[in-house]
């Protein structure tokens, strides 16, 4: 068996320094609760692979298995709980659990370095979900560390949306070229913003990488992402640079009624509410009670994603 989670989107996204060449990077934003799950049987035969489209999980699945020096026959069955094209990091999802799964299956440990090269050698390009806690600015087309930024993020209330209708992105097809200098200095306020748990500058970070990634993937809803932010108190707004997830950022110690005011007018706006969820410490924790959807009433259970 093996199990991954996804994230909701980045941070920080664009082009950055690295020695005396530029390099893509990205700092993703973690989400509790939307786990990939999966498991790997070996046997003698062929690969196959349930859902079967999961084309990226079944490269992943021959390359760990070279990796542990075994073949790669058997049976691998994907259950995930992240909607494909949104950004939420699903491929790298289905991939770290698969590797998980086929090295469990041969009781052999791979190096989260190792899993990185498997994962950009499956899909191109990939997020850093299989490093664990802390902040990194990672080579998401080379599958390495460019920074290590510090243990975490800010913790921040995250109210989650969902914009362009939820239509899946082709990730692989976007070009993000831009100003290398304009993304240094958003490296170096996030840089900052950990070092001192400084939510609102985490919120600038993440409102102005949304701004510069219109460029690339432009989103019709942030003028009124941003309104709505004003309006509400939040520290900044948070984009998915790759899909079309989002979320408004909140310091967590200004109570609950501006999240209330927040998801109104989301939905008052005609943007879907997904999640209110927090992210603090080494790992993304659910908000107060549970990681659950957004509104009135008493239930209160965990909600997944919708698959828009």
């Amino acid at each position: 068996m093996g199990y991954a989670p996804g994230h909701h989107g980045e941070i920080l996204q664009g082009v950055f320094r690295d020695g005396d060449r530029r390099c893509r990077g990205l700092v993703t934003l973690p989400v509790p609760g939307a786990v990939t799950r999966a498991e790997f049987v070996p046997r003698p035969g062929p690969l196959t692979v349930v859902p079967a489209d999961r084309v990226k999980a079944r490269r992943a699945a021959e390359l760990a298995a070279a990796a542990c020096g075994r073949p790669a026959g058997g049976a691998l069955r994907l259950d995930s709980g992240l909607p494909v094209g949104l950004g939420l990091g699903s491929s790298t999802s289905d991939i770290l659990a698969t590797v998980r799964a086929v090295s469990a299956a041969f009781g052999t440990a791979l190096a989260p370095e190792a899993v990185a090269r498997i994962a950009v050698r499956a899909e191109h390009a990939s997020d850093p979900i299989m490093l664990g806690g802390g902040a990194v600015l990672f080579a998401q087309r080379e599958g390495r560390v460019l920074e290590r930024l510090g243990p975490a993020l800010p913790a921040a209330v995250v109210v989650g949306c969902v914009t362009g209708g939820g239509a899946p992105v082709d990730t692989l097809a976007l070009d993000f070229a831009g100003d290398v200098a304009a993304f240094e200095r958003l490296r170096r306020m996030l840089r900052l913003a950990i070092a001192t748990g400084d939510v609102a500058l985490l919120g600038r970070v993440s409102t102005e990488s949304a701004r510069l990634n219109q460029r690339v993937l432009a989103k019709d809803e942030l003028p009124e992402l941003e309104r709505i932010a004003a309006l509400t108190g939040a520290a900044g707004v948070q984009v998915a640079h790759s899909g079309n997830v989002a979320g408004l950022l909140f310091d967590p110690r200004g109570g609950g009624d501006r999240l209330r005011r927040c998801v109104r007018a989301l939905r008052a706006a005609g943007l879907p509410v997904t999640r209110l969820f927090t992210t603090e410490g080494k790992d993304a924790r659910p908000h107060r009670r549970g990681d659950r959807a957004a509104g009135s009433g008493p239930d209160r259970r965990a909600a997944r994603l919708p698959a828009v």
